[in-house]
C-alpha cells in the first residue's frame, strides 16, 4: 500500500498552477495574484479631516474657550479656495480637503455653533490633530500585495483606492463532476430493489464550490461504456480538472475503470488509509482526473486528503493544507491494527484551556454518511490500537 504522503506529493505534483489571466480588479475576489501589486498612486490622495468639525490653526486654540467666525465650509467630495487666516475657523466634514492654511481640525463635540455665523471652541488641539495627511497609508511605490496573496474583499477594496483596474491573478478551476451507475435515483420517485439515491455528485460539488471552484455538473452517465466515454471527453474539452466517484477499487469491474483505463493515462493506488484506501488518479488529454472511492464518507476523506490540495495549487495557493491542530481526545478513539493510518470524523472544538478538545462523530463506517455530516475535523490516528481518552491528536479542520 502506499503511504499517504507519497500519494499526497504525487497527485499534488502532477498538478501545477494554470497559466495567469488579466482580471478586472473587480472580478478578483477570492482568486490569488499571480504578480505582485505596487502602488503608482498614493492614498489619501491629499490631505483631509478624520472628523466632522472645524479647521483651525492650533495656535488659535491654546486659551479656550475661544470664539472664531465661520468665514468658509467644505464638504466631502468638494474643496474651498478659501485660505485660513489667524483667528478664523471652516466648517469642515469628514474626508474632505484640508483647507490652506489650517493645521488642524477641532471635532464638532468639541464645539458650540453661535448665532451670528461664529463657533466658540471648548478644546485646544495641537498641529495635526484629526488631519489625515496624503500617502499616509499608501504612497506609490509600495509593495501592497505579493504574488500568492489571496484577493479578500478588503484587498478588493484596496485595490480600487490605488485604481488597479487589472491584476494579474489565477482563476478559478472548473471542475467537472459526475456520478455513474444504473442503481442511481436522483429524481425522487420510490426506489427498486437494488436502487440507491444519488448524493456523491452533489455532495463533491458543493465541496468543490467550497474550495473556490467552478463546478461543471455532467449528471449521471448509465452504465454505458460509450456514453461515458463521451462524457469525460466532452468534460476534459471544457474544464481543468475532472471528479469522479466510485469504479477504483482494485477488485472492481466498472465501467469507470474500464473506459480511464482505456482513455487515460491513470494510476491506480492503494493508499495505506481508512477510510479511501482505493484512489485513482491521472490525465485526459493533459486534464487531471480524479478517481474517488464511491462510498461516501471515502469519498469526502479522499477529495480533503488528496483532490481538493491539489486543485487549489492549480488556482495557484500557496497554502494547500487546510489548518491543523495537536488537539486532547475527550473520548477514546479505538481502532485495531491494519497497518493503516485511520482518518477518524471527529467533533473539534476550543475550549477554556485554550486548546483544541476533539470526541468522535458517532459511527465509523465508510458508508455512514449521516453520521460523518456534523462532523468538523479528521483526527490522524496511527496504526495501533487507538487513542484513550486525553491523548494528543493530530487532527485536520475541514472547514476553513
Amino acid at each position: 500500500m502506499t503511504p499517504l504522503e507519497d500519494a499526497q506529493s504525487f497527485v499534488i505534483g502532477s498538478c501545477p498552477p494554470m497559466s495567469p489571466v488579466e482580471v478586472p480588479f473587480d472580478q478578483a475576489d477570492g482568486l490569488v495574484l499571480a504578480a505582485d501589486v505596487v502602488a503608482t498612486e498614493q492614498v489619501p490622495p491629499f490631505d483631509n479631516s478624520a472628523v466632522d468639525g472645524y479647521a483651525v490653526l492650533a495656535a488659535d486654540t491654546e486659551r479656550v474657550p475661544i470664539d472664531l467666525p465661520v468665514v468658509a465650509e467644505v464638504a466631502a467630495g468638494a474643496f474651498t479656495d478659501r485660505v485660513l487666516r489667524r483667528g478664523e475657523a471652516i466648517r469642515i466634514m469628514t474626508g474632505a480637503p484640508l483647507p490652506d492654511g489650517c493645521d488642524a481640525v477641532v471635532m464638532v463635540e468639541e464645539t458650540e455653533r453661535l448665532a451670528d455665523d461664529r463657533v466658540r471652541v471648548h478644546a485646544g488641539v495641537e498641529a495635526g490633530a484629526a488631519v489625515r495627511r496624503a500617502g499616509d497609508d499608501v504612497q506609490p511605490g509600495d509593495l501592497l500585495f505579493p504574488a500568492g496573496t489571496f484577493v479578500t474583499p478588503a484587498i478588493l477594496g484596496v485595490l480600487a483606492s490605488i485604481n488597479a483596474r487589472t491584476v494579474s491573478a489565477y482563476r478559478r478551476a472548473r471542475v467537472a463532476v459526475l456520478s455513474t451507475g444504473d442503481e442511481l435515483v436522483e429524481d425522487g420517485r420510490p426506489l427498486r430493489p437494488g436502487q440507491i439515491r444519488e448524493s456523491n455528485r452533489r455532495m463533491l460539488a458543493g465541496l468543490l464550490r467550497e474550495s473556490g471552484c467552478d463546478v461543471v455538473d455532467m449528471g449521471v452517465v448509465r452504465d454505458d461504456e460509450a456514453a461515458l466515454e463521451l462524457v469525460l471527453r466532452q468534460a476534459a474539452a471544457r474544464c481543468d480538472a475532472i471528479v469522479t466517484s466510485g469504479g477504483v477499487s482494485m477488485g472492481d469491474y466498472d465501467v469507470v475503470k474500464a473506459v480511464l483505463g482505456r482513455i487515460a493515462d491513470m494510476t491506480w493506488l492503494q493508499i495505506a488509509i481508512k477510510p479511501a484506501k482505493p484512489f485513482a488518479f491521472g490525465t485526459i488529454d493533459g486534464i487531471p482526473i480524479f478517481g474517488l472511492p464511491g462510498n461516501p464518507v471515502s469519498s469526502i476523506v479522499s477529495f480533503e486528503m488528496l483532490a481538493r490540495p491539489a486543485l487549489r495549487r492549480m488556482m495557484g495557493h500557496r497554502k494547500l493544507a487546510r489548518q491543523s491542530h495537536v488537539a486532547v481526545t475527550d473520548t477514546d478513539l479505538t481502532r485495531r491494527p491494519d497497518g493503516k493510518v485511520h482518518l477518524m470524523r471527529v467533533l473539534a472544538g476550543f475550549e477554556d484551556d485554550g486548546r483544541c478538545h476533539v470526541r468522535s462523530a458517532r459511527a465509523q463506517g465508510s458508508h455512514q454518511l449521516a453520521a460523518t455530516a456534523l462532523a468538523n475535523a479528521i483526527a490522524i490516528v496511527p496504526d495501533g490500537d487507538g487513542l484513550p481518552a486525553g491523548s494528543d491528536v493530530a487532527v485536520v479542520m475541514m472547514q476553513g
